[in-house]
């Protein structure tokens, strides 16, 4: 009884603990602006990233080391899934000359730099 009490407080434990390895957003980017998630050392991590403006937006992976891959374009109200390699920033491109809106749900390492650049 008591092994069994113990396994589900631990079971417990380890389920309430894992809402913390998760980042949730609404992130604003201005007209003819990039924002950029890890552009920094980290480890893998993975995005859920929604589209809530009216105009299609850019993303593709650019790893620390250099150059850049993966590109996609996320037209209004897409949801997309990404996954970031170790060292590897997403960088999301508004080329509009409107504000865009995305969320993210960001899992997996989330130790990472968030920064704009135009």
């Amino acid at each position: 009884m008591k092994k069994t009490i113990a396994v589900t407080f631990l079971f417990v434990f380890i389920s309430s603990c894992s809402i913390f390895s998760s980042l949730n957003s609404n992130t604003t980017i201005k007209p003819n602006d990039s924002f950029i998630l890890g552009n920094n050392k980290h480890g893998k991590f993975k995005v859920t990233l929604k589209n809530i403006s009216n105009h299609e937006l850019r993303i593709f992976m650019a790893p620390i080391s250099g150059g850049t891959h993966s590109p996609v374009i996320v037209v209004p109200n897409e949801t997309v899934k990404v996954k970031a390699d170790k060292n590897t920033a997403l960088v999301i491109e508004n080329k509009s000359s409107e504000q865009a809106n995305v969320t993210l749900k960001v899992t997996g390492d989330i130790g990472l730099s968030m920064g704009y650049k135009n």
